[in-house]
């Protein structure tokens, strides 16, 4: 792809207001991205070619690949999201991109001795039977689950890792030793632009990206509240496969595995658990210990009845969240602060809804209705 249809991308992405879901939607309605941003410089305050062409060239200076949706290295099974990001900065071995079978691994950051065994050890089996491991590089379960798949294949195992900042940005901190050793054997992913720092905000977004690279997703160790349940939730809307390891009931931190599979997750001792049901969903040759017995199991709550029950739940709730923020707009913290909700899933809300087009930020925490959210509320 020539350099000023990057450009051209950065552009549009990069503009206050346009999410993935609008950049789609003007695609769409100007036939390209090209004749979007040059329609849309007549009305709006573009994202600058300058900074564009600047990004561009830290990129390049850092060994960092800028990937648009429509280049031959973006990842197919990715490009299916309504939401998918447009750019993608990558760093590492980018044809990881193309992996045929992939597993994302997910969990507490404050995980037990334990969980973190269990994460390491699966993760190192199924790097051996040639799936790649997909987590965000967070503490506990992911970084334990990263490092597992690097000790694999005589310590040169891959794995992917999608960041919650700047490609640029280790976060957190301690784990550049982790972040320089994935960029060397595997690949390091963000939808972010350079330089930009953890923000709670950013990290459903990031859940997203590894949920959409994989044929499905482990969770080990994750509280009711967890997070690590809204990349399963997205998942599950993504027609993947489910996978939870048990926990004591005792165990608080491990109460939303336990619920993920009393709601039908495929139980998870080991990788083999695992490798039997990706050899029954998917076309690819998985190199199993036994042989794939048991059918994947449905969640109970894909329903039909059960889906239109949190449709209407759902509907319900963004109304609230768009009455409450109004014409003249509200600080996030006011808002879920009125809202009564957990801050993880009012952030998962406000995020879906910027996604969508709904809702915008302003000077980073400030809440305003888009053109369209506006009309929902009329």
């Amino acid at each position: 792809m020539n350099e000023s249809t990057v450009v051209d991308y950065l552009r549009l992405i990069n503009t206050e207001g346009i999410g993935p879901s609008w950049f789609y939607k003007y695609v769409q309605k100007y036939g390209s991205v090209c004749e979007a941003v040059k329609q849309l410089s007549l009305t709006k305050n573009l994202f600058s070619s300058k900074d564009a062409q600047k990004e561009i060239e830290n990129a390049f200076k850092q060994n960092i690949k800028i990937i648009t949706c429509e280049d031959k290295l973006y990842p197919p099974l990715l490009k299916e999201l309504n939401d998918a990001p447009p750019v993608l900065y990558a760093k590492g071995h980018t044809d990881l991109l193309k992996y045929p079978a992939t597993l994302s691994v997910v969990g507490s950051r404050n995980a037990s001795v334990a969980g973190r065994k269990i994460a390491s050890r699966i993760a190192y089996d199924l790097t051996n039977a040639d799936v790649l491991v997909i987590s965000g590089m967070a503490r506990g379960i992911d970084s334990a689950a990263h490092k597992g798949a690097l000790y694999a294949q005589n310590t040169k195992g891959p794995t992917i890792a999608v960041l919650g900042t700047g490609i640029d940005v280790c976060y957190p901190e301690e784990n550049i030793e982790l972040y320089e050793q994935i960029a060397d054997q595997g690949l390091l992913i963000s939808e972010f632009r350079l330089g930009e720092k953890a923000n709670i905000s950013n990290f459903p977004r990031r859940n997203r990206i590894v949920a959409g690279l994989s044929l499905g997703t482990l969770v080990v160790e994750a509280s009711l509240n967890s997070g690590s349940l809204i990349t399963a939730r997205l998942a599950l809307e993504q027609g993947k496969d489910i996978f939870a390891v048990p926990a004591s009931p005792f165990e608080n931190k491990a109460a939303g595995c336990n619920k993920l599979i009393k709601e039908g997750a495929v139980l998870t001792e080991n990788a083999d658990d695992i490798l039997q049901t990706l050899a029954l969903t998917q076309t690819h040759t998985l190199k199993t210990s036994q042989k794939a017995t048991l059918a994947p199991k449905s969640l109970d709550f894909e329903k039909k009845e059960v889906i239109m029950q949190k449709t209407k739940s759902a509907d319900k709730e963004n109304g609230d969240i768009l009455q409450t923020i109004g014409v003249s707009g509200i600080e996030q913290d006011e808002l879920i602060r009125h809202l009564n909700m957990q801050t993880s899933a009012a952030l998962v809300k406000i995020t879906e809804l910027e996604l969508e087009g709904i809702l915008q930020k302003q000077n980073g925490s400030f809440l305003m209705l888009t053109k369209e959210g506006l009309e929902k509320i009329k």
